[in-house]
């Protein structure tokens, strides 16, 4: 099919970054090359077993047609009892909606939401989907720049600064990809204070990072913090990084029953139910046993102060400790005059040398790249090796 066929609103958005570096790791790896892949939001961590026995009983009884548009009862029901326990947020089983995967949930919010010119301020960096759902909807996304030496956090000064008429939405991320920056009680306080004096502008607190947070504090988000506002909070979560389902495809969502209701409308039409399948799975992720998630979060910590210290043993390299979620933001300024100022070109000569990372540019940052640390030890040692080999004068 011919350019001109394309929508409008397809012409407006790339494909996601982190999914062409990932792509094109696999297909150098198919060739025969040895390639560590950096570039997934991923865990490594095998399913846990009491998910996949959930999954193997869904399919020997035959729980395998539709269901429910927005998801059976059940995983709205252990939903509900997730966003309760993990997020302090009070829900009824009939304010959730489970997607195809958290990516789902937030597509629908933006694409039942904005119109033609409507501005979305989005905290940069970003998450490679966020500006491409808000220009596929039409919208215009307003950045909401952050800096490495603030720990990537905004003030919400800064975020009530950039708020016009037209301002729909407020997209927030905590744990955040790709900075690994999380979101004080307290921050969540001074946005809950602006929100008050604007009361036509949304939030999406996408909380899918929310078990893997290092601070030693309890996970806060918006809705809980600032139970006056929630009802113009979209929440979203899953499965896919707490419980290593990512192939599973289940997210849920909650929030004011007219937005639930418009992205079952949406969902109706464009993909109908999650699978079945996963659905049962997801609904023994939430009620089961939850302690693993513990041994999880301290494997992961242990491999972030891995990444962190070889990074800043790396001429040239920097990066903030992230506080959550499984990824570096690695600063590489000092050089980019060797790739002509390009980070893409950068990524491709750490490709060329064995490890594949996604550059800074993908999330609206710039002069650097991405590693997801969500990787075994020995694999994250050798690719920090190849690394500091690639970047040697």
């Amino acid at each position: 099919m011919s350019h001109e066929h394309l929508s409008p609103a397809l012409r407006r958005i790339a494909a996601s970054g982190t999914t062409a570096m990932t792509d094109r790791a696999t297909a150098l790896r198919e060739a025969g090359r040895d390639i560590i892949s950096l570039s997934v939001g991923e865990p490594d961590f095998d399913t846990p077993p009491h998910v996949l026995g959930a999954a193997q009983v869904a399919l020997n009884t035959g729980h395998t047609k539709y269901t429910p548009v927005t998801g059976t009862l059940r995983l709205k029901q252990a939903a509900a009892l997730h966003f309760r326990r993990d997020l302090g947020l009070d829900c009824k089983p009939e304010q959730v909606i489970v997607t195809a995967g958290g990516k789902q949930a937030i597509f629908e919010a933006i694409a039942c939401t904005v119109s033609e010119g409507d501005e979305v301020i989005v905290p940069s960096p970003w998450w490679v989907s966020y500006p491409q759902m808000v220009r596929f909807a039409g919208g215009k996304v307003v950045p909401l720049i952050t800096q490495a030496h603030h720990g990537f956090r905004f003030d919400p000064g800064d975020f009530e600064a950039l708020i016009t008429p037209r301002t729909t939405w407020l997209l927030l991320n905590s744990p955040n990809n790709p900075t690994g920056a999380v979101i004080s009680r307290d921050q969540l306080r001074g946005i809950g204070e602006v929100l008050r004096r604007h009361p036509q502008v949304l939030v999406l607190s996408d909380d899918i990072y929310a078990p893997l947070n290092y601070t030693g504090e309890p996970h806060a988000t918006l809705a809980a913090v600032c139970p006056d506002v929630a009802d113009r909070v979209c929440t979203v979560s899953g499965v896919s990084k707490s419980h290593a389902m990512t192939g599973f495809r289940i997210g849920v969502a909650t929030g004011p029953d007219w937005l639930i209701e418009a992205m079952g409308r949406l969902q109706s039409n464009a993909s109908g139910n999650p699978s079945s399948i996963s659905q049962a799975a997801a609904v023994a992720a939430f009620e089961g046993p939850q302690e693993f998630l513990d041994v999880w979060r301290e494997r992961f910590r242990n491999r972030r102060d891995l990444v962190v210290r070889a990074i800043r043993q790396i001429p040239g390299l920097s990066t903030p400790v992230p506080d959550g979620a499984f990824y570096c933001f690695v600063d590489a300024k000092p050089l980019m005059k060797r790739f002509d100022g390009e980070d893409t070109k950068l990524a491709l000569h750490l490709l060329e040398h064995g490890v594949a990372v996604v550059a800074a540019s993908a999330f609206g940052g710039r002069n650097g790249f991405r590693i997801s640390f969500a990787a075994d030890e020995a694999v994250l040692e050798e690719a920090m090796r190849r690394i500091a080999s690639a970047l040697k004068e």
